[in-house]
């Protein structure tokens, strides 16, 4: 009987400043890709009137969140805008050790976190806007957000741009439809190395044999 080769599921973080796409990036992945799972974070920031509580984010209190927290039951947790957001950690190890990939839409603290827990099975994009300018445009046009809120933003972008070297890949994204190409591209790439390829060795020997 032949060796058997399967793969074993990898972590996909994708970063970005707000406004730069990456959650339209993350929707169209994940539409094209069938072995690919959102994991949902827990927070305790208030829903957006577009939002679907338990698809786009699992929406608890401060208090929930701090329970949580308390437990050990998120594989990483972080600050931004003064909302707390974590990861939960059975929905993402059910995944992986199922050969599934697990998208993660998250900032530089929590890839950080990450990188110190599961580097080996770490993929880590970053999405960079055009161009400043673009970048503005972009949280102004989508109207979910006050005047106030877009200028702080704005404010934080270039703090978290400046964890762009942090990253294995980096994206422009220009155009919609060339950066979910490039995302694709990444993704394919990733899977096919050795180290996501368990039973290669042996299925390997048995061709010399």
């Amino acid at each position: 009987m032949s060796a058997v080769v399967v793969r074993r599921g990898l972590m996909l973080v994708l970063s970005s400043p707000s406004g730069a796409g990456k959650t339209t990036l993350s929707r169209r992945l994940l539409e094209s890709e069938t072995n690919l799972v959102l994991s949902v974070s827990a927070t305790t920031r208030p829903k957006r009137p577009n939002e679907t509580d338990g698809v786009d984010y699992h929406f608890v209190s401060k208090e929930q969140f701090e329970r949580m927290a308390h437990d050990g039951d998120f594989f990483e947790q972080a600050i931004v805008f003064d909302h707390r957001y974590g990861t939960p950690q059975k929905q993402v190890t059910a995944a992986l050790a199922g050969g599934r990939d697990v998208l993660f839409d998250i900032d530089w603290q929590g890839t950080q976190q990450l990188k110190e827990r599961a580097r080996e099975d770490l993929v880590s994009v970053f999405v960079l806007p055009p161009s400043h300018g673009e970048l503005e445009r972009r949280l102004k046009t989508r109207a979910q957000d006050s005047a106030e809120i877009v200028a702080t933003r704005m404010a934080k972008a270039a703090d978290e741009i400046s964890h762009w070297a942090e990253y294995d890949y980096v994206i422009i994204n220009d155009d919609i439809e060339a950066a979910h190409a490039r995302l694709t591209a990444i993704l394919m790439a990733e899977r096919l190395k050795r180290a996501h390829q368990i039973g290669l060795s042996d299925f390997v020997r048995a061709l010399t044999q």
